[in-house]
């Protein structure tokens, strides 16, 4: 009964959001109180939800401080210099440019917003693509394919659900990560000059006049830019990043601390302070809120047992051969499972079943976790993704021409960041 309910639960979550009939806020509330009320679990149910609450809501803590540090980054003007310093070196060079488009897009990525990201690196790069002629898809393609890589980030979305579904901390699917990521940055990079070598071929090389171009999102509004500390915010950034990878303080902790230092720094006006913290509030009323309600979808799947019975309903089904390699087979279905359903059905339904299986042949939540993620460079062709509707309403191109296009680069990307999580020991080929 227990595995009949937890498969219920988790298909009529995937079904109601991926039809539309829910938000995934409410059917992560919704579905598991009415699956446990009918399941008989109704005394324990309350227990359970603050249980799954109370393990998410670091992650929780850490997303809100995290958006509002690189929110304030980016209104202080952290990334402008590198924006225009490219915008400069590329001039009318299809092969820089297209470089350009990887490189920006990689750096900008770092705040791990999806939407932020198309929106600074399409302003920059798409009147130059206009006027040199250059294929639009292509840079749709680097752009989408580097967010994609630096969406990886404990605060950009995926690595959250992951470390949250499986109750680990962030920064232990993260950090082993970084060598993948880099891997697959580098791999970005490339796929860039060889599409800049095609259209340096095609078109030429042309002579621009006026190569510092207008940048939306980059310029001043309402006097929040501060140049003159951008040394300071650079190298709190850098200090940021440094405690992070070396553990010295947990990631929620890091990053409030981050934060305020920041804001003091930037904004020591009380009421400029509120209004920056306003700026951010849709977003992260937006990303927290998913949070904790994954707890109360989390909480009831694990309280309740319904996991531990599907993941052995799953693992009597699964061929002996193929369970010491579940590292490579959940990196592999990632991709899929991500493109034809949201992250959230999958790194909240399904992926916990995944991990009971494969701790059976010896791997752990946190590999399993790894392992899960790589796929989100073809997760963001998917039609469920909003931000991917965004970028191509920037870029003017149609929604087909660009999946066709991208699909393969998008899958190779995904190929390499599991080759090299599995060589710098991400997660193993074989478990034990």
């Amino acid at each position: 009964m227990l595995t009949l309910l937890g498969f219920g639960m988790v298909s009529n979550f995937m079904y109601l959001i991926m039809r539309k009939r829910l938000s995934a806020l409410l059917a992560l509330i919704v579905v598991p109180i009415l699956f446990a009320l009918a399941g008989g679990f109704a005394p324990g149910i309350g227990d359970m939800m603050l249980d799954g609450i109370r393990k998410l809501a670091p992650t929780g803590v850490m997303l809100m401080f995290a958006i509002l540090y690189f929110g304030i980054m980016i209104d202080a003007g952290l990334f402008d210099p590198v924006v225009h310093a490219i915008l400069r070196l590329v001039k009318g060079d299809p092969f820089k440019v297209l470089v350009g488009t990887a490189l920006l897009t990689l750096f900008v990525g770092l705040d791990g917003d999806g939407s932020t990201t198309y929106m600074i690196a399409v302003s920059a790069f798409l009147p130059l693509y206009r006027r040199l002629g250059l294929n639009t898809l292509m840079m749709a393609c680097i752009v989408m394919l580097s967010s994609g890589v630096m969406n990886l980030t404990p605060w950009g979305g995926p690595t959250a659900r992951a470390a949250s579904a499986l109750h680990v901390d962030p920064s232990e699917v993260f950090v082993p990560m970084i060598p993948a990521m880099v891997a697959g940055a580098i791999a970005i990079v490339l796929l860039a000059a060889l599409f800049g070598l095609r259209e340096r071929a095609r078109v030429g090389v042309l002579e621009l006049q006026n190569s510092d171009h207008h940048v939306e999102g980059v310029d001043d509004h309402d006097n929040i830019r501060r140049p003159k500390l951008l040394w300071v915010n650079a190298l709190l950034t850098v200090a940021l990043m440094a405690a992070l990878v070396k553990g010295l303080l947990p990631l929620p902790v890091l990053f409030m601390i981050a934060f305020a230092v920041a804001m003091v720094i930037n904004y020591p006006d009380p009421q400029m302070q509120r209004k920056r913290i306003a700026a951010y509030a849709d977003n992260i009323l937006a990303v927290v809120s998913l949070i904790f309600a994954a707890g109360i979808f989390t909480g009831i799947l694990s309280g309740t047992g319904m996991v531990e019975a599907m993941a052995q309903s799953f693992l009597a089904v699964l061929p002996p051969e193929l369970g010491p390699h579940m590292g490579v087979i959940t990196a592999l279905a990632s991709m899929p499972f991500t493109f034809f359903m949201s992250n959230d059905a999958f790194y909240f339904g399904i992926l916990p079943v995944i991990a009971k299986v494969a701790a059976q042949y010896g791997f752990s939540a946190a590999e399993i976790a790894r392992a899960s993620i790589g796929g989100q460079p073809v997760h963001l062709l998917s039609p469920l993704v909003a931000s991917t509707y965004l970028l191509l309403g920037l870029v003017k191109i149609e929604f087909g021409d660009h999946q066709r296009f991208t699909l393969k680069w998008a899958a190779l990307v995904c190929l390499l960041i599991m080759l090299a999580a599995m060589v710098s020991g991400a997660f193993p080929l074989i478990g034990g």
